[in-house]
């Protein structure tokens, strides 16, 4: 009997260790950011079944190669609030020998994935080693090139097509089918044409990515719109995706705005897709911005500007990515990697969630407010005066037209200091009524106080605080608020 209820306890604590909890209180988030105004409330993170969220895409990537776990933190995804996840179909771990299909690990996913209310981007990469000339499983390993890998290649897609044509609407080709040189152009567009060509087949009204190389390169999109246009398939596909790790997340949207307007010239109908890109939460030996003291707070800010950095410049944005990865079946890519929002063990342990990270709730925060119900201002006009470069930009809820402005300290890489510096905004007076600032990281909320605001005849001059994680201010009723003890009780002392 004492033997059983030893075994019994220890289980149970096992179970309890291992266990996580999604934190959804007020203080979810501390940090030492102290911005000397009043907190008024922090951000209540919402569900995908509480808002849309087309803008949004969360990396479930690798798992073809059995680097991450779906079912190890699956639970995860719903209460992040982003619907739509991104997966890489496996040709290599669906068909293992030539002819015989085996999709019952990515049925599990898709159709659990559907069942919680999300959506699925399916991308086809990568090759399979089982086809001589079948190309190659892993990352830059290859397009098939053989007669018989590009016919086994068009049956592979045709057969996975058919069989999610009622789950999937959402496709890509290939992933950064153009690192270290490995094709050109016009082998780029002649991939994504055949392969996305199988797809419509089967899936009429699938909404189909081109691309997804590893950077916004116009010396790679402009030829390949070129190539759409000459081969008559200029509707073939809805986005051109790219994607862009840089230590500055700010860097590259100078040459994100240039490919904007490249893309308009040649299909005003074609939408840009940053379809992978994050960066890591602790020091890791390999992988995109490795071998650099990353933390879980610069983690987040990283995060935290890439996103809001994305859709204020045209495009769509992915998260990258849900859980921590193990690689090991890569020259070039080994070990465990921390881009994900949620530190996990590795496959020896079966990808098992150690905890949420920082970044994963600055990413509710940020979904909790920028969906579907608010809209970029393309030809927002505000002048900055500041000691350091601000990254500022207008977005307006859609029902009530009420302006959301948007900025952060944008110099250099995210810094492990919440330091800030005070920031003069000018533009068309927004006309709000109770303002707050609100801190994407925390999600706190606070008020402006009164003499911070000064109406010069149609303008608005603010004078707020800013550091180097976004900050957003707008109307308090736009916002869904909790309010922690402390907010509570400093309303007792007034």
């Amino acid at each position: 009997m004492k033997k059983r209820w030893v075994f019994w306890s220890v289980l149970l604590w096992s179970g309890l260790a291992w266990s996580q909890v999604i934190d959804n209180t007020p203080t979810r988030v501390q940090t030492t950011l102290d911005p000397q105004m009043t907190q008024v409330g922090t951000l209540t993170p919402k569900s995908v079944e509480e808002i849309s969220t087309s803008r949004w895409t969360l990396g479930c990537e690798t798992i073809d190669r059995e680097y991450s776990d779906y079912q190890a933190w699956k639970e995860y995804l719903p209460p992040l609030g982003i619907q739509r996840i991104r997966l890489q179909a496996g040709w290599a771990r669906c068909e293992k020998d030539p002819g015989i299909y085996d999709f019952g690990w990515l049925d599990g996913i898709i159709n659990d994935a559907y069942a919680r209310g999300l959506t699925v981007w399916l991308e086809t990469s990568y090759g399979n080693p089982a086809y001589e000339g079948g190309g190659g499983r892993t990352l830059a390993g290859g397009m098939p090139t053989s007669e018989v890998g590009l016919k086994a290649w068009d049956k592979w897609v045709e057969t996975m097509a058919r069989r999610y044509r009622d789950k999937v609407k959402d496709w890509c080709v290939w992933n950064e089918p153009e690192l270290f040189g490995a094709n050109n152009v016009v082998k780029i567009a002649d991939f994504n044409i055949r392969t996305a060509e199988i797809i419509r087949r089967e899936i009429p009204d699938a909404r189909i990515a081109a691309l997804a190389i590893c950077s916004p390169n116009k010396k790679i999109i402009e030829p390949f719109l070129q190539e759409l246009e000459k081969r008559g398939k200029r509707d073939l596909f809805q986005w051109i995706v790219y994607h862009h790790y840089t230590a500055n997340p700010d860097d590259p949207y100078a040459r994100v705005d240039e490919v904007r307007e490249i893309v308009k010239r040649y299909n005003p109908n074609l939408r840009l897709w940053q379809g992978e890109s994050g960066t890591q939460s602790e020091w890791c030996l390999n992988g995109a911005l490795c071998k650099t003291p990353w933390t879980e707070l610069t983690q987040a800010k990283w995060d935290a500007r890439r996103m809001l950095g994305d859709i204020s410049h045209g495009a769509d944005s992915e998260v990258f990515t849900a859980a921590d990865l193990d690689y090991r079946t890569t020259s070039f890519h080994n070990g465990l990697v921390r881009y994900g929002l949620l530190k996990t063990a590795g496959q020896a342990e079966n990808f098992r969630v150690l905890k949420v990270k920082l970044a994963y709730y600055a990413v509710q925060n940020i979904v909790s407010v920028f969906n579907d119900s608010v809209e970029w201002v393309e030809d927002f006009a505000c002048d900055v005066t500041c000691d350091k470069p601000v990254a500022a930009y207008g977005h307006k809820d859609v029902k009530t037209g009420v302006p959301i402005l948007v900025f952060w300290e944008k110099s250099g890489r995210p810094t492990d200091q919440n330091e800030t510096v005070q920031a003069t905004f000018t533009w068309k007076n927004p006309n709000w009524k109770e303002p707050v600032w609100v801190d994407t990281l925390t999600g706190n909320a606070y008020a402006i106080p009164a003499d911070r605001m000064v109406v010069e005849g149609e303008n608005l001059k603010l004078t707020v605080p800013v550091y180097d994680a976004p900050v957003f201010v707008t109307e308090k009723s736009l916002l869904t608020l909790q309010e922690s003890e402390f907010v509570k009780y400093q309303k007792t002392k007034k």
